[in-house]
């Protein structure tokens, strides 16, 4: 089992859907960052339920509580405890098919890994409820990578099919914080909108594409040969459920192309080293080239629909239907835009810190 992620920036999650919690353990911050739980709330409250038209009935306050590692507003250097309180709590629904294996869900892999001692309940550790541990580490990262001028930025590009047209990162970074999908083009919103409204009320959902963005970024960020900028960030960004895919730059689209096309040619600007192209996603041989980090992730529709499937009683053993009834997000694709952008952020500042770039203590 594994519940930790980096090396000398660690983040270890705990809790479940449906138990008295959700947290992480924040370990290798650095002492002396300037940090409240205010800091951290604001990124938690854009991943909370009714933000997004899209979003479960389930409302949770999400408070943020710093348990340990500050002290009169700054790190100590010891272990972050992060914690937030599950309140809105609701097993009725859960009961009623404890021992049916929801499709599209963890339910069976982890009744079978765990020997059926595993807490199913909204998906126990597997519900996208743990994400909010993932976001408060990510406000974290986010502040010690400010302090190297390193920014993370995530938007909505594709909801059900529908794509959103193309837009700079100072149009992400001032549209997409104000949409309620997250989505830079208000016209592609509108219409991603409409499209959740009528499959909530067919009991069916979406699934769409995020787009991470991770701007000057250093070059000479990753471990080659096997603790790669990219394989880690992908690594991370797969431990968020419901991403079933990750693309870096061209991504599979390189697939397609003829090298004279794929290739990013070098070129000089203001006496640095750019390429006039980012094919790459800002990733070259697994280490960061100084060019915008890119990064699409794939998020597949949510699992608990309203619609009859089949399925099997695990208990009994018999082929069987199932409807999943209870609160559930018609589209999981806004909630988890903030946690991508914090998962790249995680990312990056331990990278940063294995290459020297973070000051142990700051000042």
């Amino acid at each position: 089992m594994s519940n930790t992620l980096g090396k000398l920036f660690t983040v270890t999650g705990f809790g479940e859907s449906h138990g008295p919690c959700v947290g992480v353990i924040v370990d290798g911050c650095p002492a002396g960052l300037p940090l409240s739980a205010a800091d951290i709330q604001k990124d938690v409250d854009l991943r909370r339920a009714g933000f997004s038209p899209a979003s479960t009935p389930r409302h949770e306050k999400d408070k943020v509580e710093i348990l340990s590692g500050v002290f009169n507003g700054r790190t100590t250097g010891a272990p972050i405890c992060l914690l937030i309180e599950n309140e809105d709590v609701d097993d009725a629904d859960y009961e009623k098919i404890k021992d049916l294996l929801r499709p599209g869900h963890a339910d069976f892999t982890a009744h079978v890994k765990y020997g059926g001692f595993n807490d199913a309940r909204g998906g126990g550790m597997f519900s996208g409820r743990i994400t909010a541990g993932f976001v408060m580490v990510g406000a974290i990262a986010k502040k010690i990578l400010s302090t190297i001028g390193v920014e993370t930025l995530a938007h909505t590009v594709s909801i059900g099919g529908i794509a959103a047209k193309s837009v700079s990162y100072e149009q992400v970074r001032q549209r997409a914080i104000k949409d309620s999908l997250f989505c830079a083009d208000a016209a592609a919103s509108a219409k991603m909108l409409a499209a959740i409204d009528a499959v909530k009320k067919q009991g069916d959902s979406l699934g769409g594409i995020i787009e991470g963005v991770a701007l000057d970024v250093p070059v000479g960020l990753g471990e080659p040969l096997f603790d790669t900028l990219d394989g880690d960030l992908a690594k991370a960004l797969l431990a968020i459920p419901a991403v079933k895919g990750v693309e870096f730059g061209a991504g599979f689209a390189a697939a397609r192309k003829k090298g004279s096309e794929n290739n990013d040619a070098f070129a000089l600007k203001n006496g640095k080293i750019v390429t006039t192209t980012n094919n790459a996603g800002g990733i070259l041989g697994g280490i960061s080239n100084g060019m915008p980090l890119v990064v699409r992730v794939a998020i597949k529709p949510t699992s608990s629909i309203a619609l009859e499937q089949s399925t099997v009683d695990i208990k009994k053993m018999k082929q069987t239907t199932i409807k999943v009834t209870g609160r559930h997000d018609a589209c999981i694709v806004p909630r988890a835009v903030p946690v991508v952008s914090a998962m790249m952020a995680v990312v990056l500042c331990d990278f940063a810190l294995r290459a020297g770039l973070i000051s142990r203590v700051l000042k």
